[in-house]
C-alpha cells in the first residue's frame, strides 16, 4: 500500500540520457519524454530562453540557425557531460514535464551511462541528477541496459551480445550469469557517421553543409551494405569554391563510400570485444549472435554489414531507438533485485 501511494505521489524515473536524444520513462506509465538533448540559450549567459522551456525539440530546430544573440548547445559529448549547468537545466526541464512530485518527494532515477565513463564524469551525471530534482540515483551502464531491453537471457550462463549504437558512444558487450563478461567503449557512432558525410562532401563535391542535413541524408539514403535498389536524395549546401548555394544528386553508393571509416572502426571495436571472450562463449555467439540497438541500427543493411564480416548471425532489436530506456524502465520496476548490481556513487572517490 505504501509503495503504491509513493508511486502515486511520485513516481519514479528511468532516463537515456544520450549525445543526441533524451528519453524519460515514468515508472508504470512509458516513455514520457522523448527529445533532443539540446538547449537554446542567451548568447554569452546561462539563461535559456523562453523561461527555460528552449529545450528539446524547439531547441533542435535552432542549431545552425541561430542569430548572433542565440546558441544552442548540446551539453552532451561522446556520451559525457560537458556543460554541467545547462545540463542541469535541460534535466530539469525534462523532469518536470515527465511528472510532477507531490508532498516534496523526489523520485528515484535509474540513469543509463556509456561503459567507458569515468568516475568524474560518474560524479558529473549525479551531481546533474540531483540538482535537477532527482532524490536517489542509480547508474546503469547503457549496454547492460540495452540488453535488458532486448529481451535477452542474460541471466542464464550462456553468451548474449549487444552492440549499442547511439549518438556519440557505441557501446559493445557480451553478458552472461547476470554480468558483463567483456565490454568496450567506442566514442565513434552516429555523430561520426553524419560527421564523414560532411566531409565527404566537401571534399568530393566542394559543397558544405552542416551536421543536420547530413543526419538527413544519412536517414534517406544511408546504407551499410550494397541495397537491392540504390537510392538518390538532393543535398543543398554552400559551393566552396563559389561561395553560392547550390544543390547536389548524392547516391546510396556514394553516402555508403563515405561511412566506410567510421563503420570499420565499430566493426574493430565489436571484434575486439569478441576475441577477448572465452572459447566456450564464443561458440553460443556462433548460434545465439549480436542484437544491434540504438538508433545507429537503423541504417540500412547494418545486421548484413556485421554478419558478411564476422560470419555469425545479427539482428536490429525491435525499436531499437527507445530499448535502453526501456531496459532502464525494467530495472528500475525490479529495483530490489537489481540495485547491488547498479552504481549509486557512493563508492566513487
Amino acid at each position: 500500500m505504501l509503495n503504491r501511494l509513493r508511486r502515486w505521489l511520485c513516481p519514479d524515473l528511468a532516463i537515456d540520457l544520450g549525445t543526441a536524444n533524451t528519453l524519460v520513462v515514468v515508472q508504470g506509465a512509458g516513455i514520457a519524454v522523448n527529445e533532443p538533448s539540446v538547449v537554446a540559450l542567451h548568447k554569452g549567459t546561462r539563461q535559456v530562453l523562453g523561461r527555460g522551456t528552449a529545450v528539446g525539440k524547439l531547441a533542435r530546430q535552432m542549431l545552425g540557425r541561430t542569430p548572433d544573440s542565440i546558441t544552442a548547445v548540446r551539453p552532451i559529448q561522446d556520451g559525457v557531460i560537458t556543460d554541467f549547468e545547462v545540463c542541469e537545466a535541460m534535466l530539469r526541464y525534462f523532469l518536470q514535464k515527465a511528472s510532477r512530485p507531490r508532498g516534496g518527494l523526489r523520485p528515484r532515477v535509474v540513469i543509463s551511462v556509456p561503459g567507458g565513463i569515468t568516475p568524474v564524469e560518474k560524479r558529473a551525471v549525479f551531481n546533474s541528477a540531483e540538482r535537477a530534482g532527482a532524490g536517489r540515483v542509480y547508474l546503469i551502464d547503457e549496454a547492460r541496459a540495452a540488453s535488458i531491453g532486448a529481451g535477452l537471457p542474460i541471466s542464464e550462463p550462456m553468451a548474449s551480445m549487444v552492440c549499442n549504437i547511439g549518438g556519440g558512444t557505441t557501446e559493445v558487450a557480451i553478458m552472461s550469469l547476470g554480468d558483463i563478461v567483456v565490454s568496450r567503449s567506442l566514442r565513434v557512432a552516429g555523430d561520426e557517421f553524419d560527421e564523414a558525410i560532411v566531409n565527404s562532401l566537401r571534399q568530393h563535391f566542394s559543397l558544405r553543409i552542416g551536421p543536420q542535413t547530413a543526419e538527413q541524408i544519412k536517414i534517406q539514403i544511408g546504407s551499410a551494405s550494397r541495397l537491392e535498389q540504390e537510392l538518390t536524395t538532393e543535398a543543398s549546401g554552400l559551393d566552396t569554391v563559389s561561395g553560392v548555394p547550390r544543390k547536389a544528386i548524392l547516391t546510396s553508393e556514394e553516402v555508403r563510400a563515405a561511412l566506410r571509416e567510421p563503420l570499420a572502426t565499430v566493426l574493430a571495436g565489436v571484434r575486439s570485444v569478441i576475441e577477448q571472450c572465452k572459447p566456450e562463449l564464443v561458440a553460443d555467439l556462433a548460434d545465439q549472435g549480436i542484437v544491434l540497438t540504438g538508433g545507429g541500427a537503423l541504417l540500412r543493411g547494418l545486421d548484413v554489414f556485421f554478419t558478411e564480416h564476422l560470419g555469425i548471425p545479427c539482428r536490429v532489436a525491435d525499436d531499437p531507438q527507445t530499448i535502453v530506456a526501456r531496459g532502464a524502465a525494467i530495472c528500475l520496476d525490479h529495483l530490489s533485485q537489481w540495485k547491488d548490481s547498479l552504481d549509486t556513487g557512493d563508492r566513487d572517490v
